[in-house]
């Protein structure tokens, strides 16, 4: 079982390190702000994706960090924050303002998110080693029929 270790220098990049962090779950008290060292970090539960058919599903401790982060703004979420309540990451998204500097944004489930103004891309995501069995998959489909049957 090998841990994944991944860096991320352009939009592709991180669109690799978003599908890998797709519905890692998460609290307010993962994510930290260091603006003196210019990084923001979070710690993750990640559903591991690559599980070979019939293997039971599973989550992974994960660590990501963003550096040459400039600002950091949240909606729906306080970085660091105690919160009972658990997030999921819908997905990681760059726009490009003046290349290379942009805007990541970090998506949550609920309507929460957070948007780091980047100098440029650098970004590194890496397994830490606890693996253990998740309780099922996530389902998108499910998720999202729920969503369309709301009046």
């Amino acid at each position: 079982m090998e841990l994944l270790k991944l860096a991320a220098l352009d939009a592709e990049d991180l669109a690799v390190i978003s599908a890998h962090l797709q519905d890692a779950i998460l609290r307010a008290e993962d994510l930290a702000w260091l603006p003196g060292e210019h990084r923001f970090a979070l710690a993750a539960r990640r559903f591991d994706w690559s599980v070979p058919p019939g293997e039971p599903p599973r989550r992974r401790l994960a660590g990501l960090h963003f550096e040459r982060v400039l600002s950091v703004k949240a909606k729906g979420i306080t970085p660091g924050a105690s919160s009972g309540e658990p997030l999921s990451l819908l997905a990681i998204t760059f726009e490009e303002t003046e290349a290379p500097s942009g805007i990541a944004t970090l998506v949550f489930s609920g309507g929460a998110a957070i948007r780091l103004e980047l100098e440029c891309i650098e970004v590194r995501l890496k397994d830490l080693g606890p693996v253990w069995q998740a309780d099922g998959r996530p389902d998108h489909e499910a998720a999202r029929s729920l969503v369309e049957s709301r009046p």
